[in-house]
C-alpha cells in the first residue's frame, strides 16, 4: 500500500471513494443527458407519442331521380377486430368469445394458432375479424378481453341492390375500388386519411396535452353524382330481362344516352350481380360493363354511318339509285345480301330499309372512283368512322377497363378494299356499343359529337356541383347531312314496324352479325343488335342501343333486340311527357 494511503484516516478514504463515485455519476449523467440527449428523447417519444390514423370517409355514389341525387352507394360504420398477441393472456377464451359473437366475420380459422404465430414474430397487431357490427363489438367489449381492440371502418352498402352494378363496381376487402366507377375514380372517392400524433397513456389513449400533439383532419372522398337516371336504369334492366326471357338469350346489354350531351342515362347488363356480394361471383366477366369493355362486330346498324358519310360527301341521298343484283364483286370476293329479291333499280332509302349490303358497298365505291373502293374511298371512310365519329378509339368514359376495339387504317396492309367493303355494312371491325351510340348520336343530333360520360358532378351539403366531362367536336357532319340521314333512319323504322306510340319521331336500324371463333366466322351463333333514337321532330331525347347474344344461338336484331328497344322507347316517351304530334 502506498505511504499516502497508509496515513489516511478511514473517513478520508471513504470521502475519496464517494468523491470518485460522484465524479463517475456526474460524467455518466452528462453523457446521458447531454451527449445522448436526442437519442433518449427519441426513444421516449416513440414510447409515449403515438401516430393514430383518422380514416377518411369514402365518397358516396348517387344517381339522378329527376333533378334530385339519390344514393346508390352509401357507407355503413363497422369495425375491424384485432388483437395484440403480446398482451392476450388466454387465446382459447378469446377464440371462443370472438367465434360465438362474430363467427361469420372471421378472417382466421384458428385464432390461438394465429396469435401464437404473430407473437413468435413479435407482432403486436393481428386482425381476427372484419365487418363487425356495433352490436357485436359492444358484446365483445363487455367480456373485457385483454389485448383485444377495434378500429372503425366503413363498409359499402347498396340501397338499390344490383342497380347499375357494372357501372358502379365495388370496393374489395382491402378498401380499393374494383371495376366501374369505383375503380376508375378510386383516388377521388378514397379521399385522404388524417393523422393524430399525440402523447398517450399506458392504454394508448391520447392525452390532450403535449407540445408534440399534431392533428391533420381527414379529407373525405368526393360524393360522385352519376348521369344515370334511376328510373330509366330500372326500366332498362326490366326491359332487358323481359326481352331475354322471350328470346332465350343468355347475355344482353342496353345503353341509353342523351344524344345532345353525351350523358349516359342507363347501362344495363345481364348476367349481373349484387355489389354487396361480389365475393360470390364465379365469372369475372360478370363484373364488366359490356357496352364499354367488350368490342364486337355490330353488323348492319353501322349502315347508318355509311349513309351519313355518303350524304355528307355529296355522293348520295335518299332517292339516289343503283342497280341491285343481290351481289357485288370486290376484288376476289363476292358480297351478297341476306335478303334476296329486292332487285333492279332501287333507291338508297330502299337499300337501307331492306338492309342491303350491296347498297352500302355501292356508297363506298362512290366515295372513290365510283367503281372500286380505292385509296380515296378508304381514307374517307376512315376519316368519318374513326376520326369524326370515334369508332375504334376509347371514348374516355369514367368506367374502368374501357377497350378501344379494332378499326384497321387504310395505311395498314389489311386495310384493303375487301376489308372496307365489309366495314361499310358493319363487319371487319370490332367496336364497342358505347362508341357506336356516341357516333350515332352525332349523326342524328345535327352533327356534333359528344364524348360519353357517366359523371354529372359532385354532391356537397345538399348541393349538386356540375362537372363538365364531355368533349365535343362540332360539324363532324353538316346539319343538312344529319337531317337527311335522320329522316332515312326514321323511314327505315316506320316502314318496318307499327309498334311505336303514335305521334312521335322514332328511327332505328337492326343489326345481325356473325361471331368469330379461332379467327373464323361460325354459322351457329349470331349477335342481335338494335340502334335507334326517339323524341319529337324538333328534338331527339334519347338514343337506345340493345345487344343480345347466347352460346350457339342465332339471334337477330329485328326479332330479338328490337322489341327491347320498342318497350323502352315507348316508356321513355311517357316518362319525358313529350307532346305527340296531332
Amino acid at each position: 500500500m502506498p505511504l499516502a494511503l497508509r496515513h489516511m484516516t478511514r473517513s478520508q478514504f471513504l470521502a475519496m471513494l464517494l468523491t470518485g463515485a460522484m465524479v463517475v455519476i456526474v460524467m455518466r449523467l452528462f453523457f446521458l443527458q447531454v451527449i445522448q440527449h436526442e437519442h433518449y428523447v427519441a426513444l421516449a417519444t416513440e414510447e409515449q407519442v403515438k401516430k393514430l390514423v383518422i380514416p377518411a370517409n369514402r365518397g358516396m355514389i348517387y344517381a339522378m331521380d329527376g333533378g334530385t341525387p339519390v344514393p346508390l352507394v352509401m357507407n355503413q360504420q363497422v369495425y375491424t377486430l384485432f388483437a395484440d398477441p403480446t398482451v392476450v393472456t388466454d387465446p382459447t377464451h378469446v377464440a371462443q368469445v370472438v367465434r360465438d359473437v362474430a363467427g361469420g366475420n372471421l378472417v382466421v380459422d384458428d385464432i390461438p394458432r394465429a396469435l401464437a404465430e404473430s407473437k413468435s414474430q413479435k407482432s403486436m397487431y393481428r386482425v381476427l375479424a372484419k365487418n363487425v357490427t356495433l352490436r357485436q363489438a359492444e358484446l365483445i367489449k363487455s367480456k373485457e378481453l385483454k389485448g383485444i381492440g377495434f378500429q372503425k371502418v366503413s363498409k359499402r352498402v347498396y340501397p338499390e341492390g344490383d342497380m347499375a352494378a357494372q357501372t358502379i363496381g365495388f370496393v374489395n376487402n382491402e378498401g380499393k375500388g374494383q371495376y366501374g366507377v369505383e375503380q376508375q375514380l378510386n383516388d377521388r372517392l378514397t379521399g385522404k386519411d388524417g393523422l393524430l400524433k399525440s402523447v398517450t397513456d399506458v392504454a394508448n389513449v391520447p392525452l390532450s396535452i403535449g407540445k408534440d400533439n399534431i392533428r391533420e383532419d381527414p379529407k373525405d372522398g368526393d360524393n360522385i353524382v352519376l348521369t344515370i337516371d334511376r328510373n330509366i336504369q330500372a326500366k332498362a334492366q326490366e326491359a332487358l330481362m323481359a326481352g331475354l326471357q322471350r328470346s332465350g338469350a343468355t347475355h344482353g346489354s342496353v345503353l341509353v344516352m342523351d344524344p345532345n350531351s353525351g350523358k349516359v342515362l342507363a347501362l344495363a347488363d345481364y348476367p349481373t350481380y349484387s355489389p354487396a356480394e361480389f365475393n360470390k361471383v364465379q365469372d369475372e366477366q360478370v363484373f364488366r360493363n359490356i357496352a364499354s369493355t367488350e368490342p364486337y362486330e355490330p353488323g348492319s346498324v353501322l349502315k347508318t354511318f355509311t349513309i351519313a358519310t355518303g350524304i355528307d360527301k355529296g355522293v348520295m341521298n335518299a332517292q339516289t339509285t343503283f342497280y341491285n343484283t343481290d351481289k357485288i364483286q370486290v376484288e376476289d370476293r363476292t358480297i351478297t345480301n341476306a335478303l334476296k329479291g329486292v332487285t333492279g333499280t332501287i333507291t338508297m332509302q330502299k337499300a337501307l330499309d331492306n338492309s342491303l349490303n350491296t347498297g352500302m358497298v355501292t356508297v363506298a365505291q362512290r366515295l372513290g372512283d365510283g367503281k372500286t373502293i380505292n385509296k380515296t374511298a378508304r381514307d374517307t371512310i376512315y376519316e368519318y368512322f374513326h376520326n369524326r365519329l370515334g369508332l375504334g378509339e376509347r371514348t374516355g368514359i369514367e368506367i374502368a377497363n374501357e377497350q378501344k376495339g379494332i378499326l384497321i387504317s387504310p395505311q395498314d396492309e389489311q386495310g384493303n378494299a375487301v376489308r372496307y367493303s365489309n366495314m361499310a355494312f358493319g363487319q371487319g371491325l370490332n367496336v364497342t356499343m358505347l362508341q357506336v351510340a356516341a357516333g350515332f348520336s352525332a349523326i342524328i343530333n345535327g352533327g356534333t359529337y359528344h364524348s360519353p360520360t357517366v359523371i354529372d358532378g359532385t354532391y356537397t351539403n345538399g348541393q349538386l356541383n356540375p362537372e363538365k366531362h364531355s368533349q365535343t367536336r362540332a360539324n363532324v357532319i353538316s346539319q343538312s347531312a344529319s337531317a337527311q340521314a335522320k329522316e332515312m333512319i326514321h323511314n327505315a323504322r316506320v316502314g318496318y314496324t307499327k309498334t311505336d306510340t303514335p305521334g312521335y319521331y322514332i328511327g332505328g336500324k337492326t343489326g345481325t352479325s356473325q361471331t368469330l371463333e379461332n379467327g373464323q366466322y361460325v354459322d351457329t351463333q349470331t349477335v342481335g343488335t338494335y340502334l335507334g333514337f326517339g323524341g319529337t321532330e324538333a328534338e331527339s331525347k334519347y338514343v337506345i342501343m340493345v345487344q343480345v347474344s347466347g352460346k350457339n344461338m342465332n339471334l337477330e336484331g329485328n326479332k330479338h333486340a328490337m322489341p327491347i328497344f320498342t318497350d323502352l322507347s315507348n316508356w321513355l316517351l311517357n316518362y319525358y311527357q313529350l307532346q305527340p304530334k296531332v
